[in-house]
């Protein structure tokens, strides 16, 4: 399921281009919101990611084409990167596929507020992400060392009943 809106005239906006108030962003990224009643062009984009492997090379090109869509080309590059290792850990910590009852898919969104754009992943998965310092033999664990170096900022907050976002911010 692929669904993109746009909106520029301040006021409307749809479900999809709605951005979070204030008081929803978590305390790191508060500083990064842009005062005003018209900080840019708003838009959106969301994703379902089906639990293969083929999913994130299908999310790095739906963030391309939607930057692109948006004019913001310039910021694929670190986006693609940023949404290939957040997507890795979604499909790989995140699905509980082993509990039927919990068969949730990965939801993937693109938020963007003027010169910001948010990457968010939603997955069912109780694991809390962890900067990892992994040893010079292992051959993973950098993923989110990524994510902090070319976003400006990046968490996760638990979702009720079960699951969790992780969110980055790009600019």
């Amino acid at each position: 399921m692929i669904n993109v809106q746009s909106t520029t005239a301040p006021g409307q906006w749809t479900t999809f281009d709605w951005w979070p108030p204030i008081g929803w962003w978590p305390e790191a990224a508060r500083d990064l919101l842009v005062p005003g009643p018209s900080p840019g062009p708003s838009a959106s984009a969301t994703f379902v990611l089906p639990p293969t492997t083929a999913s994130v090379h299908s999310a790095r090109s739906f963030t391309t084409g939607a930057l692109s869509g948006w004019g913001l080309g310039e910021l694929a590059e670190n986006m693609e990167l940023v949404v290939s290792e957040l997507a890795t850990n979604a499909l790989r910590h995140g699905l509980r596929l082993d509990e039927p009852c919990h068969q949730t898919p990965v939801h993937m969104s693109l938020v963007r507020r003027g010169a910001l754009v948010t990457c968010a992943f939603t997955d069912p998965g109780a694991s809390v992400p962890v900067l990892r310092y992994p040893g010079p033999l292992d051959t993973g664990g950098l993923g989110l060392h990524i994510v902090e170096s070319l976003s400006l900022r990046w968490g996760w907050s638990a979702l009720a009943p079960h699951g969790k976002i992780v969110w980055a911010v790009l600019s």
